[in-house]
């Protein structure tokens, strides 16, 4: 019998059944496929070139090259240091009031809103609405020096123990340390408010029932129930404060002086002004390095490392 009579090969089950197979769990891959891309050319690729940028020596008329100058990571760090721990500073004071501010108005939305609960959340929210920068310019005439504030605060004589410790000069609040706290306090108490909202309302209610089964007083049961389950909504509410608390530099700019610059106005200064990029690039690797092992710290201590 010839070749063009036989018959073709029959095909192999086994090859059906593994092609299936395959498919799914190629899926999962091809959808985060877009998401890969995404961070590879606006997360990773500008690292690289920051990377690159902050190694460089040269000018503007001249052009940088990449000379491996790693000396300006010990120059940037030993010039701007006290800005770094300013801004680090000034981040934490914000988180933690943030923290108290949020935390009692998170448990009575959660709680006690009733029926108003999406009223008070859409109150949280409005901010955002408008500009970031055209809320911090409000600020400037709710602290002015002839503004209702600043006179009550004259009145009770807060200004007086403020100044005492360094938060305010005289009688005025504006271009002081504590005008730039209260501007960060402001602009990102809404970030710290929505992840611990979120976290109580999964609390379920019975458990404080029980609790009060169990004759537990009300101090009691926040302290043993509810604020240890709703730490990760803590831990994730001062991440969302702090991390972008320390790099702002609107805050500072038009709220502080010259006395009170973040390092995010030193970063922006050098991009922008002084158009000096290795150092400007270094500043920002010292920075985000800074916050990540802080923040890794402070999730290991905080018991929640699957928030990493």
């Amino acid at each position: 019998m010839s070749a063009a009579t036989e018959a073709p090969p029959e095909p192999r089950p086994e090859l059906e059944v593994r092609r299936p197979a395959l498919r799914k769990r190629l899926v999962p891959y091809w959808l985060l496929l877009p998401g890969i891309l995404w961070l590879l050319v606006f997360f990773a690729a500008p690292l690289v070139y920051q990377a690159s940028t902050s190694i460089q020596t040269g000018s503007l008329e001249e052009g940088f090259k990449v000379t491996w100058h790693f000396a300006t990571y010990w120059d940037a760090l030993g010039e701007y240091w006290p800005q770094f721990l300013r801004s680090v500073l000034f981040a934490a004071i914000a988180t933690v009031l943030c923290l108290v501010l949020g935390y009692p108005l998170a448990y009575l939305i959660a709680f006690k809103a009733g029926r108003w609960r999406n009223v008070v959340m859409i109150l949280v929210i409005a901010p955002f609405f408008t500009s970031f920068l055209i809320r911090t310019l409000a600020w400037k005439t709710i602290l002015a020096d002839s503004g209702p504030v600043v006179s009550a605060l004259n009145s009770l004589h807060i200004l007086d123990m403020t100044s005492a410790i360094g938060l305010t000069e005289g009688t005025r609040v504006l271009a002081t340390p504590l005008a730039v706290v209260c501007g960060l306090t402001y602009n990102f108490l809404p970030f710290m408010i929505l992840p611990l909202y979120t976290c109580l309302e999964r609390i379920d209610p019975r458990l404080h029932e029980a609790a009060g089964d169990l004759y537990a007083k009300p101090v009691t049961t926040f302290r043993k129930v509810t604020f240890p389950l709703s730490m990760p909504g803590v831990v994730a509410g001062t991440l969302l404060t702090f991390i972008p608390a320390a790099g702002d530099y609107i805050n500072a700019e038009l709220l502080g002086s010259t006395d009170q610059k973040m390092i995010g106005n030193v970063i922006q200064s050098q991009f922008l002004r002084v158009l000096d990029y290795p150092t400007a690039a270094a500043l920002s690797f010292i920075l985000m390095a800074a916050i990540l092992a802080m923040v890794t710290l402070y999730i290991r201590k905080s018991g929640t490392e699957d928030l990493v």
